[in-house]
């Protein structure tokens, strides 16, 4: 198999030093389709995370950033009340396994809404 790679790659380097010219127009038709194509999909398939920076709340004078501020620390504080809750669960001996898979949910989410902010 290496012996097969190595035979194919030297007979390919072989015609690119023979036809420079055709290995570089290749090349070039290939880079432009390329581009052309990346274009094309960034225009008319945009990314979801491309433009997610958001200011901080403080600098924001719009009440949509305020709202949706207030909105995480809302959801902060259910998560935190939840956790609370199954601490006391914990304590009680009383835990489950579908409670441990909550309790890492409830963390990630947290820590997801505490970065975003």
């Amino acid at each position: 198999m290496n012996a097969f790679i190595k035979q194919t790659g030297q007979k390919w380097l072989d015609r690119v030093a023979k036809n420079p010219k055709k290995f570089f127009v290749y090349s070039m038709i290939f880079l432009s389709v390329s581009f052309i194509g990346s274009l094309i999909q960034g225009i008319f398939f945009p990314s979801e995370k491309t433009f997610s920076i958001k200011p901080p709340v403080l600098y924001s004078n719009t009440e949509i950033g305020r709202n949706s501020a207030s909105v995480q620390e809302k959801e902060m504080e259910k998560i935190v009340s939840e956790l609370k809750l199954l601490k006391e669960k914990r304590d009680r001996n009383a835990l489950q396994k579908e409670d441990s898979l909550r309790i890492e949910f409830l963390f990630n989410r947290f820590q997801q809404l505490k970065n975003n902010r």
